[in-house]
């Protein structure tokens, strides 16, 4: 069974799990509602009790849809850091916690990391399986944007090219990131240091911004990239060349002149070679290759461990909010209890009493349900923009199967509890119902 289940495709095993989930609602629907048409008094109810109805829906809207928002965020959150990685293949740098260098090198959080030399370098530069080899300094900024040196070549790739205006020609010269606060031509002081641990005293170099990026949607998009040797020589090392080379901007680098880089942005001439580097670049003490996408895929296992502990609160939370839901049908229910006992006393069959009640149960559940999915969509675009605008990183968390799998779970679960309340009306005594 397992085995069809496995070979049917994506979106038919969304498509029968929905139907799987909902099929009980559908169900119950035809059995309750079999022969009788009670929708005018359905309707006469909904309106009779509007406002009453109306605050019942909009509880069980809010309740559906923080549900649904957070489910699509957190699937949005996972697609948006996966994405950011995208460009970085393959990552060098010395022994230490992959983690950590994943997130000074994908997502520029600062870092206090040891260097590779210029040997080192120009062992993987010069590996024939070696497309871009990217050297990377960071350390410095201007204002809340991280000041990176790197190479033109990377800066091509991260952009695939998409530049507004030029490159850098000199080691006075900059590009920007789309998000970063500053236009082509300004010219600005980077600081040393990073965000709060920046430095008050700019380092005395003034470089003049001649292109930007287009939009990414990582955090290099707040970033001042510059050639690496602007990085070297404002803190007063050598700028990776000789001194008759001295004006050289870019590879290849001189290893006795390679003051050293924190990591080394390495793309593979062909997608089978990125698994030879990466074990050929860890076989001693002095280097780490590792795949920033494996990394996060070890981090959402993490995460998984963690989201399946909070699916269990979710799912405790949810019943609770479904105790909460059939409750206030029960009190709903008493609203219209003496019209309900005028209709049984009239001879109105017992099961079209039945029927009418829980199909207005059922229609303030599927009426406030629909409205959370609207609301969750709504939720998920909010989170999206606040996450999005703290970490810079493109979040867009769209409503999906997950989302449709849990609200018609809920339904289904909710129609079935509805037949507790109609029950309960049903065993109260004509009289007792007429005396209100």
């Amino acid at each position: 069974m397992m085995d069809v289940w496995d070979g049917l495709s994506a979106l038919t095993q969304d498509i029968v799990l929905i139907v799987a989930l909902g099929l009980p609602a559908l169900i119950l629907c035809r059995l309750v509602l079999r022969g009788f048409a009670p929708w005018p008094l359905i309707g006469a109810l909904l309106w009779r009790f509007r406002w009453a109805n109306a605050l019942f829906v909009l509880l069980i809207a809010i309740s559906v849809g923080m549900g649904l928002g957070l489910l699509a965020q957190e699937r949005g959150l996972r697609e948006g850091t996966a994405r950011a990685a995208d460009k970085f293949d393959l990552v060098v740098t010395a022994p230490g916690s992959e983690i950590t260098m994943m997130l000074a090198t994908v997502y520029l959080q600062p870092s206090d990391v040891p260097l590779l030399d210029g040997a080192t370098y120009q062992a993987i530069a010069g590996h024939e399986n070696v497309a871009i080899a990217a050297p990377l300094a960071f350390g410095d900024s201007y204002g809340a944007s991280s000041v990176v040196g790197t190479t033109a070549e990377f800066v091509q790739h991260l952009s695939d090219g998409e530049i507004e205006g030029r490159l850098w020609k000199s080691t006075a010269e900059a590009v920007i990131g789309a998000l970063t606060p500053l236009q082509i031509g300004d010219v600005f002081e980077p600081a040393h240091g990073v965000g709060d641990a920046a430095e008050n005293d700019a380092h005395a170099a003034d470089l003049t911004v001649v292109g930007r990026i287009g939009y990414t949607g990582t955090p290099w998009d707040r970033a001042v990239l510059v050639p690496i040797e602007t990085i070297w020589e404002v803190h007063g090392l050598a700028n990776g060349h000789a001194p008759e080379r001295a004006d050289q901007i870019g590879p290849p680098f001189d290893p006795d002149y390679f003051p050293g880089t924190p990591a080394i942005v390495v793309r593979a001439s062909a997608m089978w070679a990125n698994y030879a580097l990466r074990s050929e670049f860890t076989r001693d003490a002095q280097t780490m290759a590792f795949f920033p996408g494996a990394v996060l895929s070890n981090l959402y296992r993490v995460m998984g461990d963690i989201r399946q502990a909070m699916s269990l609160m979710s799912l405790v939370t949810q019943c609770l909010v479904a105790a909460s839901v059939l409750l206030g049908l029960f009190i709903l229910s008493r609203l219209f209890m003496r019209q309900m006992a005028l209709l049984r006393a009239l001879g109105a069959p017992a099961r079209f009493v039945f029927a009418v009640l829980w199909s207005y149960c059922t229609a303030l559940l599927v009426a406030g349900s629909v409205l959370g999915l609207g609301l969750g969509w709504i939720t998920a675009m909010i989170l999206s923009r606040i996450i999005s605008a703290r970490t810079d990183i493109l979040i867009s968390a769209q409503i999906g199967w997950t989302e449709f799998h849990y609200l018609a779970g809920f339904v289904s679960l909710m129609t079935l509890l509805s037949l507790l309340p109609a029950l309960a009306v049903l065993r109260k005594p004509i009289v007792d119902g007429l005396r209100g």
